[in-house]
């Protein structure tokens, strides 16, 4: 029995969270640090511990921010 409730209560959970995503209302949390001012920062020649230091955020977030940048293409 306490098994089957638990398999109620996840799929009403889901069809909640899909509903909410649908509405806009689901987001997820909002971002804190600005990812550019990581990007300018390494781009100036900073480490990404450095960066992470001063910016008091891990060293995962900046390689997140950094795998988030748009690619440049080289004009010719």
């Amino acid at each position: 029995m306490r098994i089957w409730s638990s398999v109620f209560i996840k799929d009403r959970q889901k069809a909640g969270i899909e509903n909410a995503k649908a509405a806009g209302v689901y987001k997820g949390r909002k971002k804190h640090v600005d990812d550019s001012e990581i990007q300018r920062r390494i781009e100036s020649g900073a480490s990404k511990s450095a960066v992470a230091r001063d910016m008091k955020i891990s060293r995962m977030t900046v390689y997140r921010a950094l795998a988030n940048k748009k690619p440049q293409r080289n004009a010719r």
